[in-house]
């Protein structure tokens, strides 16, 4: 898949990019990217000034509709899928050509999570709009964005580290960016759980030893002691994401043991032995009279 990321700092972009997993995956042909200076399409071509003081007071500046606008336009000429207006997040383009989605990075947005990751993962292009100063001209917004997007409740000073993040999270769910298909499907996160406890060599550190458990070779009961884990980490970590599990897996009902029905032969066989023993217990009864 292709991300396409409009910044006024796209160094920052690259270099953090470009090393590790992802920049091995961009040279394997899972993943591209390209960050986009939106101030290549300023106006002022002298200073390149994409900002200016917002309507109404207050302090700061704001970035101006135009230039990212313009720089959106120019990513849609690359990609194929330049449309004529954008009056919706989801009209189509041209002959049956899906509009990209473009996702503003802001404490606004809704906060990302690994259902969104898989989510995004999904699709062909991504295109991310970072922003700075004050933030953004509204009518740009309304313009051109699919998705508000926020990692936590707290302030950065652009929206490159985000986009980072999300970036980062989204190409490890895109089919061969991980030599190990399956850990992205053991992490956590997965079903709602945090991750299980991870040991390696030595068996014993510092007076610390590997559960037993991991060295049985006993696959299902590793599986079982990796689940038993999760769900004890989940609970005492993050008691929200427990409650959500507990929704979505609640505990079965425990099966009635049904009473066997007696036989005939039994329902004698017990008679007799209760009989007896009451004639046992009157006989010793008397024999203590006498």
């Amino acid at each position: 898949m292709n991300f396409h990321i409009m910044t006024l700092f796209p160094e920052m972009i690259e270099q953090g990019l470009s090393t590790s997993i992802l920049g091995r995956a961009k040279e394997k042909g899972y993943i591209d990217f390209e960050a986009v200076n939106i101030r290549d399409y300023s106006a002022d071509l002298k200073h390149r000034k994409v900002d200016d003081y917002t309507y109404g007071g207050g302090a700061g500046m704001l970035m101006q509709a135009q230039p990212i606008y313009d720089c959106f336009n120019a990513i849609l000429d690359r990609i194929g899928k330049k449309e004529s207006s954008c009056d919706g997040a989801d009209e189509n383009i041209g002959l049956g050509v899906k509009r990209p989605r473009v996702i503003y990075v802001t404490p606004q947005g809704a906060v990302f999570n690994q259902q969104m990751a898989a989510d995004f993962a999904g699709e062909d292009d991504l295109i991310f709009l970072c922003g700075h100063y004050e933030g953004v001209d509204e009518r740009v917004l309304e313009e051109i964005v699919t998705d508000y997007v926020s990692i936590g409740d707290y302030v950065l000073t652009g929206g490159e580290l985000p986009a980072m993040v999300m970036i980062d999270a989204i190409s490890r769910l895109v089919p061969g960016v991980l030599n190990n298909d399956e850990s992205a499907m053991t992490e956590s996160f997965n079903n709602s759980l945090l991750e299980y406890p991870q040991y390696s060599r030595p068996e014993e550190w510092m007076g610390k030893k590997v559960p037993a458990i991991l060295l049985s070779g006993d696959h299902k009961k590793v599986d079982e002691w990796r689940l038993e884990q999760s769900i004890i980490r989940t609970r005492e970590r993050r008691p929200d994401l427990y409650e959500k599990w507990l929704s979505e897996n609640p505990p079965k009902p425990e099966k009635k043991k049904r009473r066997r029905k007696k036989s005939s032969t039994e329902t004698e066989s017990n008679t007799n032995t209760e009989t007896k023993t009451y004639t046992e217990a009157k006989t010793d009864t008397e024999t203590d009279s006498n």
